[in-house]
């Protein structure tokens, strides 16, 4: 089987064989084959909107061959093409390929099996004459020691959102070589433990501004701002609306 994975939105981890991690992010084209198992996967950011098609090679070359009459879809060479390594062939998907996928996410129901045929035969040609096997990327691959201890970092710090710590703190903490933790904890959620947390801390505030009466300044002080003008900014740079105008018109 071959498999294409397109990513919209958020964030995908794949754990493989011999316990290591690797992760698709918004915009990445995956393709794999079962030469390269995924022995399981999780979503780090506990959302993701992408796409997956599935290949079956042997039953779908078949079918090919009557459809595509006068058009050359080989599916072994395909395979052969973005699978001949021991890895999968990741690459950030390109605007020919992100315009096959857009409008995949929004056919109407009433044609949307007839339409994923269609576009699909369109990603298969695109993908048979692209020359974009050499553009695939070498992307990390976490061990599963290293993951596990940065997820749990990053407990740590979401459920005392109010208390700030150093990078070099949560290194002697929890055992990891500060280098790793910033390398490892960025692979996976996509940012710095920074960003990471500036935008855990807006979101929670902007939660309990819309589910409590709580004094701006107090939901301020709940997630580590001790400034309400600080506050006040980074809830603006965020949300695009002060607290004050969020908890008026919550979104």
């Amino acid at each position: 089987m071959l498999t294409i994975d397109h990513c919209r939105e958020g964030r995908i981890e794949w754990e493989f064989v011999k316990d290591t991690y690797t992760y698709l992010q918004q915009g990445d084209l995956q393709i794999n084959s079962k030469e390269h198992p995924a022995i399981g996967f999780s979503f780090p950011l506990n959302h993701y909107h992408g796409i997956t098609v599935a290949v079956y090679i042997e039953e779908a070359s078949k079918a090919l061959a009557d459809i595509l009459e006068g058009f050359s879809v080989d599916l072994k060479l395909l395979q052969n093409k973005f699978c001949s390594s021991k890895k999968p062939f990741i690459v950030r998907a390109k605007d020919s390929i992100n315009h096959i996928f857009s409008e995949l996410y929004k056919v109407p129901d009433t044609i949307r099996m007839s339409y994923y045929r269609i576009k699909v035969l369109e990603l298969l040609l695109f993908l048979s004459a692209a020359d974009i096997a050499d553009d695939g990327e070498e992307r990390p691959y976490f061990p599963k020691k290293q993951v596990e201890t940065v997820k749990e970092i990053m407990r740590y710090m979401t459920e005392h959102p109010d208390k700030h710590f150093t990078l070099e703190e949560l290194s002697l903490s929890f055992g990891i070589p500060l280098t790793t933790l910033k390398i490892c904890f960025k692979g996976i959620y996509g940012a710095s433990v920074y960003a990471y947390m500036r935008s855990y801390r807006i979101q929670a505030a902007a939660m309990m501004l819309r589910q409590t009466d709580e004094s701006i300044t107090a939901v301020a002080g709940r997630v580590g701002y001790s400034n309400p003008s600080k506050f006040a900014a980074s809830f603006k740079e965020i949300t695009g609306m002060s607290p004050t105008e969020f908890r008026k018109h919550p979104v």
